[in-house]
């Protein structure tokens, strides 16, 4: 059984959400953890855990990451982490992956499938094992109990419901 751990110096954890419903805001978790335990080469067997601290949200505007971190939205300061656990991380064809797992968010664990594009493995010039992974999926923000709205004048959303989620995510083989 090998474990991995997320290289965040080479990973990213990105969220887009429709604003007034005619643009995507990006947003972003800045500390995170994740590992992956696998025995498997094509990590077909792989176990995955990952947890976002909420505290590190940036949506590039000080004024909506506070909004973000409030009641209304995240309630940081009594749910400070979202996490993921995997319950099977399973290969379709070629580089496709379907990873299955619970999402924690605010208190309330749903079920989500993601998609995954393994990137190969590779040993970088430290003699590091690692292995690149795009994730992507999307979630509802109010399955989660993130249900936060407002209206506009003419009574369009001002905050879309569906979250588009895209990860992409190196891991260092650990020693």
């Amino acid at each position: 059984m090998s474990t991995y751990k997320i290289d965040t110096a080479h990973s990213e954890i990105t969220f887009k959400v429709k604003h007034l419903m005619i643009t995507n805001v990006t947003g972003s978790f800045q500390k995170y953890d994740a590992v992956m335990e696998s025995s498997a080469e094509d990590f077909s067997d792989a176990k995955i855990s990952f947890d976002a601290d909420v505290d590190s949200i940036s949506t590039n505007n000080e004024q909506r990451d506070a909004h973000l971190k409030s009641d209304d939205f995240f309630s940081a300061a009594q749910f400070p982490k979202i996490s993921f656990a995997s319950n099977s991380f399973a290969k379709k064809s070629g580089s496709e992956y379907t990873l299955k797992g619970d999402l924690t968010i605010k208190g309330t664990t749903k079920p989500v499938e993601l998609a995954v594009d393994f990137g190969g493995a590779v040993t970088d010039p430290y003699g590091q094992q690692k292995a690149g992974f795009e994730i992507t999926g999307k979630i509802s923000r109010a399955a989660f109990g993130l249900t936060w709205s407002a209206a506009t004048e003419a009574g369009g959303v001002v905050v879309g419901d569906e979250i588009k989620l895209n990860l992409a995510v190196q891991m260092i083989k650990q020693a």
